[in-house]
């Protein structure tokens, strides 16, 4: 075990996260479903494309109602996937690549066939009683209060065996931990300790500003701000303001302790999932000094244009001092409809490297969703074959989240594109086929080859991975960013757009020109030409 030493290199300020999704990375048992294994066997690609870390989704026990999110027991690999061994023979592999390994850790709620769930509801006297959030009905029968799940409907279950109902902000199957409890709490600092001594280099904590409810369960008020884009249209959970049922204040205690079981280690880091509403407030908060290194929300995840005000302004807002906390930028995950799809570019695999280069030029970290370095596009899946719950549940106003899910497509003439020799879980699609690993190694401009020259150049300049950040004043679509450290200063100007584009600006502003990024736009007579989906960059010392 890795013990913490005096020295902490901070490695996450500027790291680059490659998120991989075990189900759909490689199969190496035949099941059609991608496993441990396969994730070791891909090391080297991963490696090459220069990234800091791995996160892994989801990996242990589960009946993956919800594909891993709802956990049966936290201390066991899921047979799915491989063994404890298989997990550790992976973590010495990426270790001596050089590659930290993140593991997604699902606290706020377990499934209801885990042990404790299942004492808990045989009673109101058991030693587990308490560890889950229960509640009596109303007079009429009702459940306690108006909460609604993400999911659908209400967020509360009535349990026969108690004669009570229970908390669920997400399936009916995955009952909440009640926080409340200082047993629930001991008992999952205990699990990542677990992990934490078996070697793992931090979490990836999923919804943590979900670990703590009102006490007093009081109703939730309705929303005054109406969210917009499609994600919110289907779901009338977005009609109110979750002011009770997530981010209570009592969470920052919790991160606090959290924080200081990890600290207890060597370089281990806190990556946090938040929520979207009140997300500036929840992330100055959550990331302050001792609780989490660095987090996320959903700014840009749900965001449906690839504007440089919605790069710049997220940034603004989230602040730019360190005593503002860290970010972590994504414009890709496994819950969201793939950027490529989402920002209508679909038919420019193009754009996929100056996307990547926008979220890992921003101060803070990065998390790259596999595939989005092959630009996939949000995959087809035919109603008989969607397997996502949240899908089956609003289809068709919400397809669910299959469509980023679906298998990486290694091999483009493969029967089943060099992911497994059995038929895959989810659907391999042709656009995903034609993007394929093996056929964009071949093409020295391909978007596979463009970000890995990118994300390995990038990694070589201090400025880039540390320095202060400023914004140019430029119109839509230019995104222009000033990095700044030890009185060196890198120029980034990007075009968000498919047309060429055209600056004007001296060596005073962009600054004299840097090869080896592996982007190129002319610089004449003071004149900037930027292609579609190009970018400049220059130094200015």
């Amino acid at each position: 075990m890795r013990r913490k030493t005096e020295q902490q290199t901070e490695w996450w300020k500027g790291a680059v996260i490659y998120q991989i999704y075990p189900r759909s990375f490689l199969d190496t048992s035949g099941n059609g479903t991608g496993d441990l294994r396969g994730i070791e066997q891909k090391l080297d690609y991963v490696a090459d494309l220069g990234v800091d870390a791995i996160w892994i989704s989801p990996f242990v026990a589960s009946p993956m109602l919800d594909f891993g999110y709802d956990v049966s027991d936290y201390l066991a690999v899921d047979p799915l996937f491989g063994t404890l061994d298989d997990f550790s023979q992976l973590l010495e592999a990426a270790h001596e690549r050089g590659i930290k390994v993140l593991m997604d850790q699902v606290l706020s709620h377990t499934s209801d066939r885990h042990p404790w769930f299942i004492e808990s509801r045989e009673g109101r006297d058991n030693e587990k009683a308490d560890w889950y959030v229960w509640a009596d009905a109303t007079e009429t029968g009702g459940p306690p209060n108006n909460w609604l799940a993400v999911f659908g409907g209400s967020s509360w279950q009535w349990e026969p065996r108690r004669g009570q109902y229970y908390l669920h902000n997400f399936l009916r199957q995955q009952p909440d931990l009640n926080y409340h409890c200082p047993e629930v709490q001991d008992a999952v600092l205990d699990v990542c300790r677990f992990w934490l001594d078996l070697g793992v280099d931090g979490f990836r904590l999923d919804v943590c500003a979900f670990y703590f409810h009102d006490a007093k369960l009081r109703d939730n008020p309705p929303n005054p701000v109406k969210q917009q884009g499609a994600h919110f249209m289907f779901n009338p959970y977005s009609l109110q303001a979750h002011k009770y049922d997530i981010g209570r204040p009592e969470n920052l205690a919790f991160l606090e302790r959290l924080r200081a079981l990890t600290d207890e280690y060597e370089d281990r880091v806190l990556l946090g999932e938040l929520n979207q509403e009140e997300g500036e407030q929840l992330h100055k908060s959550y990331t302050a000094k001792d609780r989490l290194h660095i987090a996320y929300g959903y700014w840009l995840l749900g965001a449906e244009t690839p504007s440089a005000a919605a790069f710049r302004d997220t940034a603004r807002a989230l602040g730019h001092d360190d005593m503002e906390g860290w970010p972590c930028w994504a414009i890709d995950n496994h819950d969201f409809t793939r950027s490529q799809s989402r920002f209508g570019l679909q038919d420019n695999p193009e754009a996929g490297p100056v996307l990547t280069a926008a979220i890992t030029l921003l101060r803070g970290a990065a998390c790259i969703y596999q595939g989005a370095e092959l630009s996939l596009p949000e995959a087809e899946v035919p109603y008989d074959q969607i397997a996502d719950p949240y899908g089956r549940e609003f289809y068709p106003a919400y397809r669910g989240r299959d469509g980023a899910r679906t298998p990486m497509p290694w091999a483009k003439d493969d029967p089943n594109a060099g992911f497994s020799k059995a038929r895959p879980w989810l659907p391999m699609t042709q656009p995903h086929r034609d993007l394929a690993v093996e056929k964009q190694d071949r093409e020295p401009g391909s978007p596979l080859n463009r970000t890995r020259t990118f994300i390995n150049w990038r990694r070589e300049q201090p400025q880039l991975l540390r320095g202060s950040m400023d914004f140019l004043d430029l119109p839509e679509p230019l995104l222009g960013i000033k990095r700044t450290l030890d009185g060196r200063s890198i120029i980034a100007i990007l075009n968000l757009s498919d047309d060429e584009a055209i600056h004007e600006c001296d060596e005073t502003v962009c600054g004299q020109a840097l090869s080896g990024h592996g982007f190129f736009a002319p610089h004449r007579d003071g004149r900037l030409e930027i292609p579609a989906f190009g970018a400049w960059f220059g130094v200015v010392e």
